[in-house]
């Protein structure tokens, strides 16, 4: 018995001390860096940001314990993203989300409107409101998203208020002024960051 027990012990040990290996590289770099992730980074994540007649960004990197795959829609862009948790398995661009709706509807913000509403597509089967500052700017955020980043918006650090609900049009509707390009900055710095 206490030989199992320390061959069990010997193995933890071992492994405790291994880190994990990931890709990590933009659309913008013309080929990815094999990193070894820093403690309390378990996952590997691939995401892409692309906003509506405007850009496309890919990000492989490093993901945290609590990583998130799944899909934000924010009427004039898309996140999205998926993690893996062996080393170097995201060679993979993250997936474009479905186009295809499923019936559910929130609202999202444009501007300093937020009264807009945008048809959830694939797995998008919930709706969220964000708010944050950026400097003395307020900001605000409405969409669709998956519930898996959902479970995962406790860990998302410089954002005051992240929450998500299940009904059509649940996230209200008001006018706020706020800037979609700083928030999604935010929302994407913490994948590549953390």
């Amino acid at each position: 018995m206490d030989l199992q027990i320390s061959v069990f012990l010997l193995f933890v040990l071992f492994t405790a001390g291994q880190s994990r290996n990931c890709y990590q590289c933009t659309s913008l770099a013309s080929s990815c860096d094999q990193v070894t992730c820093p403690t309390g980074f378990s996952n590997c994540l691939g995401a892409t940001l692309d906003i509506v007649n405007y850009t496309k960004l890919t990000v492989k990197t490093c993901g945290p314990l609590v990583c998130p795959s799944g899909s934000i829609n924010l009427g004039i862009g898309k996140i999205s993203s998926y993690c893996c948790n062996t080393d170097l398995c995201n060679t993979q661009d993250a997936q474009d989300p479905s186009n295809t709706a499923n019936g559910k509807s929130c609202y999202y913000c444009n501007g300093k409107n937020c009264l807009n509403t945008v048809s959830c597509t694939g797995s998008e089967d919930r709706c969220i409101k964000a708010t944050g500052n950026f400097g003395s700017q307020s900001l605000v955020v409405k969409g669709c998203v998956s519930k898996f980043i959902c479970d995962a918006t406790s860990f998302i650090p410089n954002i005051d208020g992240i929450s998500c609900c299940e009904g059509n049009l649940c996230n209200g509707a008001q006018s706020v002024s706020q800037s979609f390009l700083f928030l999604c900055c935010s929302l994407l710095s913490y994948f590549l960051l953390h």
